[in-house]
């Protein structure tokens, strides 16, 4: 009697140990699934966090002018596209890609591609893509493969006005060079280019920026030689 009564208590005790262990068991998964919840939460809150901070990571590029007289120090705003520059900073623009886009030397050869890029809208940049790739016969790196090269000298840029208005067309009168070599003769021929250009709103990458502050665009632009009075071969006057 007393055997069934010691072995019925020791029944219940294991039962409640069990029971016990059962419960620990419950109680640790349940922690460890709040931990791996909280710990999975605080990813993706993170994550969300950087994506919506991606935006403010930006580069700022800015002028500090310096006054001479009485060395007063401010920071000269950015310009956003906002109004058109006057004729004169055009005409610098497009003096300036001309010179760079026209000539051809294989020591800048690289530089002046990409710079040129700086000034093209997209559809622009694809036909001077398909203008410089090797694959093209009339490519500059396959012209000029045999060391001659090319100086530009801008003589003249004119401005036309749409009827709608729109002042946004030039024509640029240009010289070419041509040197067959290091000391050679130059050859010079006479070109005019029209042009259809735009103001953008300016590149954030500072490469670009670099070489275009402004946002100046080039749209169109064709160019064909010129007729012109003057031997072919005679250096123009200046």
């Amino acid at each position: 009697m007393s055997t069934s009564g010691e072995l019925h208590g020791y029944f219940l005790e294991a039962q409640t140990w069990d029971a016990d262990r059962n419960a620990q068991l419950k109680r640790s998964h349940r922690t460890a699934w709040t931990v791996a919840g909280a710990g999975w939460s605080c990813a993706i809150a993170a994550s969300l966090a950087l994506v919506f901070l991606m935006p403010l990571k930006r580069v700022e590029p800015f002028v500090i002018r310096v006054d001479n007289t009485t060395g007063i120090v401010d920071v000269v705003p950015t310009y956003t596209a906002t109004t058109q520059p006057d004729e004169t900073v055009s005409r610098y623009f497009l003096t300036h890609y001309v010179t760079v886009c026209e000539r051809f030397s294989f020591a800048t050869a690289e530089s002046d591609y990409e710079e040129c890029g700086a000034f093209h809208s997209a559809q622009r940049n694809q036909a001077w893509y398909a203008a410089w790739t090797t694959t093209n016969p009339a490519s500059p790196l396959n012209v000029h493969k045999d060391g001659s090269s090319v100086r530009i000298q801008v003589q003249s840029a004119t401005f036309f006005t749409r009827a709608s208005g729109m002042s946004d067309l030039a024509q640029v009168r240009y010289v070419k060079a041509l040197s067959a070599g290091v000391g050679a003769e130059e050859k010079f021929s006479h070109w005019i280019a029209t042009i259809q250009f735009a103001y953008t709103d300016p590149a954030t990458d500072p490469k670009t920026r670099r070489w275009n502050p402004l946002g100046f665009k080039i749209i169109d632009f064709k160019t064909e030689p010129e007729v012109f009075s003057e031997p072919a071969n005679q250096e123009p006057k200046t």
